[in-house]
């Protein structure tokens, strides 16, 4: 039993007056009833954050929530009851009410049984809410509102933020496997409002990942102020963007948040089951340029997607979905694995004890190729180089997508010339792997921002991906 593991137990279950034979008479609950499986997930969640406003505190917050979800599965269908406490008596009822509900099949599987040692540890049980007091926290904030403020005088608008939480969790299985994970999580923020001649235009900046906030030294916050502020300001003289098919070199990094939205959700199994997927039924096929190849790996340390196992108490992978082109591979929870007749690849993730498990990303990011960047940059005569998206959507039934580009330059005769503003990308992520036509050496992972929504859950995830081309995409500008 790993430390993990025993320090769930702890908090999770001694803490609230249960034990491991209290586990075993709930599960003994399920007898007679005809469901394939069931499992317990029990978590402690507290959270804090502050919010710096023209350099003044103006919120902050402090929260805990603790409960257990009990699952049963019967076929395709699974059943939820949670309860917001923590006792003999709220796990048993909940047994009772997801047993009423629960739907009896035929339906037979094999249990994934943990090792006994347990997954290797990817972050350190530090909880960062404790480790830095309040003031340390508020410093933080005051440093990054007079880095900001001191690198231009068209900053007119600074607004900081850090949050902290500290997830305790613990999944009992029908087998008898009692796994556990302590997860921090810490994640800064900064934004800028810059103001020339009556324009005004935003900057942001931040980062985060599974440590304590001890990793934000000077350095870190003047870079975040270099980045936030030179972004508002570069844009208050940028050009209206051109519109119309152009060969666009995205940047390294968080434009790797294109790959998640339109070609990840795409390969997450359930969808894929459902025949709702793009993807669906090509297995085997080429879907991609030969350069592209696409990975979910949960096992990056401390980084914001990373688990140690997901939240199924399954150990996490580096899962090729995409293997030179060819389409190798899904994201599977448990249900999808089974009814599909695959491997999970630790991909079951839910946002609480309050919610079903479903097959989600982790860290989604394509490898890096062997093109020099200022190459790929040289090679295009006319074109649009982003470096930075904002806001973006997709649909996953046939991965159409739109992302908004908030840093982006003209390239003009393979040189980087005027910043331009206000350009959309719009295309389709199955058509634009078959367009990148130079992928860079330079991969880079995001500094650890995002965060995934898919069916009113949200969850921590990361992306990343190199420098590359892509050819032939949808530019909506508004020069004439």
């Amino acid at each position: 039993m790993n430390n993990n593991t025993s320090a769930a137990i702890e908090t999770l279950l001694y803490r609230n007056g249960l034990s491991e034979k209290d586990i075993q008479d709930a599960f003994a609950l399920f007898s007679g009833y005809n469901i394939d499986y069931a499992d317990f997930y029990f978590q402690r969640s507290v959270s804090e954050g502050y919010v710096l406003e023209e350099s003044i505190v103006k919120t902050g917050h402090y929260n805990t929530d603790i409960g257990v979800g009990v699952r049963a599965v019967c076929g395709e269908k699974s059943a939820l009851a949670y309860s917001e406490e923590i006792s003999r008596d709220s796990l048993f009822e909940a047994v009772r009410t997801v047993r009423a509900i629960a739907q009896a099949t035929n339906n037979q599987i094999t249990v994934n049984v943990t090792p006994k040692d347990g997954p290797k540890v990817l972050y350190r049980a530090v909880d960062p809410i404790e480790a830095a007091d309040t003031d340390a926290k508020i410093k933080l904030l005051q440093s990054l509102d007079k880095h900001a403020r001191s690198r231009s005088s068209f900053v007119t608008q600074v607004t900081t933020s850090v949050g902290a939480s500290h997830d305790t969790i613990l999944i009992a299985k029908m087998d008898g496997t009692l796994i556990g994970d302590v997860r921090p999580l810490v994640r800064v923020n900064l934004g800028v409002i810059a103001e020339k001649d009556g324009k005004k235009e935003q900057g942001q900046a931040g980062g985060g990942g599974r440590f304590s906030l001890d990793r934000y030294n000077e350095e870190i916050i003047e870079q975040y102020a270099r980045e936030a502020v030179d972004g508002a300001v570069r844009n208050l003289d940028a050009r209206p963007a051109p519109a119309g098919s152009l060969p666009v070199v995205l940047g390294n990094g968080w434009p790797g948040v294109l790959i998640h939205e339109a070609v990840g959700h795409g390969l997450e199994a359930d969808f894929i089951r459902k025949g709702t997927s793009v993807f669906t039924d090509k297995i085997g096929q080429r879907v991609a340029s030969p350069l592209v190849t696409v990975v979910d790996d949960g096992t990056i340390a401390g980084r914001r997607g990373s688990l140690t196992i997901d939240d199924e108490g399954n150990e996490t992978h580096c899962t090729t979905l995409i293997d030179e082109g060819i389409l190798r591979g899904f994201m599977h929870d448990e249900t999808s694995a089974r009814l599909m007749k695959q491997k999970t690849t630790g991909n079951g993730r839910r946002e609480s004890f309050a919610y079903l498990p479903m097959p989600r990303m982790t860290n989604t990011y394509l490898l890096q190729g062997e093109s020099d960047p200022q190459e790929i940059i040289s090679s295009v005569d006319y074109g649009i180089y982003a470096s930075n998206f904002g806001g973006g959507q997709v649909d996953i039934t046939n991965g159409n997508f739109v992302f908004s580009m908030s840093e982006a330059w003209l390239i003009e005769k393979g040189k980087l010339t005027d910043p331009i503003k206000g350009a959309t990308l719009t295309g389709n992520g199955a058509d634009a792997l078959t367009k990148i036509v130079m992928v860079g050496n330079d991969l880079e992972l995001d500094r650890g921002c995002g965060t995934c929504g898919k069916n009113g859950q949200q969850v921590p995830t990361g992306v990343g991906m190199p420098t590359l081309r892509i050819d032939g995409l949808t530019v909506g500008g508004t020069a004439n």
